[in-house]
């Protein structure tokens, strides 16, 4: 790779998706110089909360693995030193990584202007050049060109050969398509109802609009304003969030899904 300039390429691993709130779990970097010479870093960070146990299967890192590992402000200098003020490079950094990262400097007390920089992200390029439709997947995931694409009936079958393909690389094929369902996007997101009016996080449900969004839980909201609860009950939401309310109004908290020990 021709470089004009020396380019971090990063990529981290965090407790959820969650920008204001996950935290990271590890930390990659690979700096590039124009010389042709690479010098690696890699850290595991203890998040100070629970690695969610879906995240685990997805990440392969456990609260165990990282009971004993430092936390992100402990070597927040170092990792601010690694990247100095090189160009930067990821796969879905511009949404994700970038943010959090800044966030976490942030949090350790340093500022991190990434902004400033180039900023390389390869999921960007792939998303403007690369087809992402179901002609692409079934190519993919079946190795067969889809001739009869945006037919519906044809598009439907090759859909469950794609399931069926997923099933057999991703899941169980005992099991069947019900292995697919840990990959599903809303599980992973942790949102309690389909119309992500709350969100779990660190094993609280936080609301995800109006003036508590994301800022305080519901036990919380119920502790010290308990008529803001009672207010939703008269609003236009779902069954689903005015069921859970009125549970919550009587002393009955849901249970978190997916949360192993403390970290």
């Amino acid at each position: 790779m021709k470089l004009l300039r020396p380019l971090i390429v990063f990529d981290l691993e965090t407790t959820g998706v969650w920008i204001e709130k996950d935290k990271i779990v590890e930390i990659g970097m690979v700096k590039l110089l124009p010389d042709g010479s690479r010098h690696s870093y890699i850290k595991r960070v203890n998040p100070g909360m629970p690695i969610p146990v879906n995240v685990t299967r997805l990440i392969d890192i456990s609260d165990a693995d990282v009971k004993d590992a430092p936390k992100f402000k402990d070597i927040a200098k170092e990792v601010l030193e690694f990247i100095g003020d090189f160009d930067i490079g990821g796969f879905n950094i511009l949404r994700f990584d970038l943010p959090v990262l800044e966030r976490e400097f942030l949090d350790a007390g340093f500022s991190f202007h990434w902004r400033d920089r180039n900023v390389y992200d390869a999921q960007k390029v792939y998303h403007i050049h690369e087809k992402r439709d179901l002609v692409a997947a079934y190519q993919l995931y079946c190795d067969k060109e889809l001739n009869n694409a945006h037919s519906a009936l044809g598009d439907a079958e090759a859909t469950i050969e794609i399931l069926d393909a997923q099933i057999k690389k991703y899941g169980s094929e005992e099991q069947g398509v019900v292995s697919l369902k840990d990959f599903d996007y809303e599980q992973f997101n942790a949102y309690f109802d389909k119309e992500r009016k709350f969100c779990w996080w660190n094993g609280q449900l936080y609301p995800t609009f109006g003036k508590y969004a994301k800022k305080k839980h519901i036990k919380d909201i119920l502790k010290n304003d308990h008529p803001y609860l009672e207010w939703m009950l008269t609003r236009d939401f779902n069954e689903e969030v005015k069921a859970m309310v009125e549970r919550v109004l009587g002393g009955e908290f849901p249970q978190a899904p997916g949360i192993s020990g403390d970290a």
